[in-house]
């Protein structure tokens, strides 16, 4: 349904005045629900280069001479270990380390993130923009809706409830997901800006994870270095935006504007100002982006391509029973089937969380057809079912596509002054922040790593501790793992886990459908279901 994300499920912004992995932007609507994820909002701990062995054994006097890695900041070589390591701070961590804080005789943790703030999908913060799911989707509340980093605390405690009431909104902004998330942030303990982790390793002798880290300055120069010692980990480094092959060389070219929608809102005033804009990517991003860019520019003269490789502008599935794939019935369904049918299952169900919006199709229908009002047609051109062969410079500041139509198998040449790429994210790569574990790790057939039915990877039996992953498991929970609506349930599991204990007791059914003929744990603490006699007896 994802915010990844990235991004999240969204919708796109009403006209008006002025007031983003499926976490994309939408107007006002009656109840529904950012499939994305989606948190994308990628938290960026993946490290540039392991710290040199001068830089490890050099007193912590200067910038270029970081302090040797010990304990956590120079803390005492006897603090007691963690319990809790996460690494990055997007929207998933954030909630595992909200409820990590209210379980009954608290949990020791840390986490670090390598910003130096909290950040969310900033490029996609457009106005108006709302998440696809409801605020109840927030960071605690389907686990703990009494827990005091609750939306609902968010807005007692600026004094914005009264006006909430009123509003009757079911889907909040997607600029006031993150200043709820911001906020959160700001108040709860154990959180680390401006640390960037560098390698993790697991220490036989002490039986615990090593996390070398690099604290940053304000510029994001390296200026001490630190180890924590713990049992576990969560990994929540988040995704990655993703550049199509053919117009990578272009996307670092400051002459020409090619830019990836995570960026967006960065380059709005340049992109409004080139002649022609096309927009590139069929998801909610492309969609509400393409949707800005129509609304700002004068009618006849609009000069926008919007092109996708899917057959269809097509609809994101939000029927009720539909938005079942997003609830623990359906992830404890998925992650139970063997591996070939998940590979298989995941792309066949784009639909549930890559589709766009109704009300953003809906917007966009609108305003082009408000645009022949006075006679003729807009000046945009929509087109799916066409691929980006190869892309190239012209005349130093334009770009000229080279597209193929997938069903005509016919091609042609469009020249350009901007792109804006809404291709959607890739899962951010761990394996050298992960490398001193590599050896530990279990995969399957394809070469990822395994992960069990508590979010957490496979490991040796030599290695006592748990990794948890955070958004980084499609392959094995399905596609609600990137969704904000999980976050909660997945946060909770995880701290059960880790606690031994039912910390936050789970629903024991969340969905109407039953997904499989003989699922057990579908039916946890419910009468026995009748089982089906087959018509035909087995030879």
């Amino acid at each position: 349904m994802t915010g990844t994300t990235p991004p999240p499920r969204h919708t796109p912004a009403t006209p008006g005045p002025a007031g983003g992995p499926r976490d994309e932007p939408v107007t006002p609507r009656p109840a529904a629900g950012t499939r994305h994820n989606t948190s994308h909002s990628a938290p960026q701990n993946t490290p540039p280069a392991t710290p040199t062995a001068a830089q490890r054994d050099t007193p912590h006097t200067t910038r270029t001479a970081p302090a040797q890695r010990d304990t956590p900041s120079g803390a005492p070589a006897g603090e007691r270990p963690k319990d809790l390591v996460g690494i990055g701070i997007g929207p998933f961590n954030l909630s595992l380390a909200a409820l990590a804080d209210g379980v009954p005789g608290r949990i020791e943790t840390a986490f670090y993130e390598q910003n130096p703030a909290f950040t969310w999908h900033p490029g996609l913060l457009i106005e108006g923009a709302t998440l696809q799911v409801p605020f109840l989707a927030d960071l605690v509340t389907l686990a703990q809706p009494a827990s005091p980093w609750s939306f609902l605390s968010y807005l007692r405690s600026v004094d914005r409830l009264y006006p909430f009431y009123f509003s009757e909104r079911f889907h909040i902004d997607r600029a006031e997901y993150d200043a709820y998330c911001r906020w959160v942030s700001a108040h709860l303990p154990g959180l680390h800006f401006g640390h960037q982790v560098d390698a993790v390793r697991w220490n036989t002798e002490r039986a615990l994870f090593e996390v070398d880290f690099t604290q940053l300055d304000a510029e994001g120069e390296a200026e001490a270095l630190g180890r924590a010692y713990t049992r576990n980990i969560a990994l929540g480094i988040g995704t990655a935006p993703h550049i199509p092959e053919p117009l990578s060389p272009l996307a670092g070219d400051p002459a020409v504007p090619v830019i990836h929608s995570s960026d967006y809102l960065r380059h709005r005033d340049r992109l409004l100002r080139a002649g022609h804009v096309t927009v590139i990517g069929s998801g909610q991003s492309g969609a509400e982006v393409f949707l800005d860019l129509l609304r700002a520019r004068p009618a006849g003269a609009e000069r926008l391509h919007w092109l996708t490789r899917t057959e269809a502008f097509a609809p994101m599935e939000y029927s009720k029973l539909g938005l079942e794939h997003f609830t623990p019935d359906y992830t404890h369904y998925f992650h139970q089937l063997p591996e070939h049918t998940r590979d298989g299952l995941v792309p066949r169900q784009w639909q549930l969380h890559k589709g766009i919006d109704h009300d953003t199709l809906a917007a966009i229908h609108d305003e082009l057809y408000r645009r022949t009002l006075n006679g003729g047609w807009p000046d945009a051109t929509l087109t799916p079912g066409v691929r980006v062969r190869t892309a190239g410079r012209v005349a130093t500041t334009r770009v000229e596509l080279h597209l193929e139509h997938l069903q005509q198998r016919s091609r042609t040449r469009l020249t350009t002054d901007a792109v804006v790429l809404a291709t959607g994210y890739r899962e951010r790569p761990a394996d050298r922040l992960l490398a001193g574990l590599d050896a530990h790790i279990r995969r399957d057939s394809a070469g990822r790593p395994r992960i069990d039915g508590d979010h957490r990877m496979v490991l040796a039996p030599a290695v006592s501790g748990s990794v948890y992953v955070q958004n980084a498991g499609a392959h094995a929970h399905g596609v609600g793992s990137p969704d904000l609506g999980l976050a909660a349930w997945r946060s909770a599991t995880i701290l059960n886990h880790l606690t031994g204990g039912p910390a936050y007791p789970q629903p024991r059914r969340t969905a109407f459908t039953t997904f499989g003929l003989d699922d057990p744990a579908r039916h946890r603490g419910e009468p026995a279901p009748l089982r089906l006699v087959p018509l035909v007896e087995p030879a």
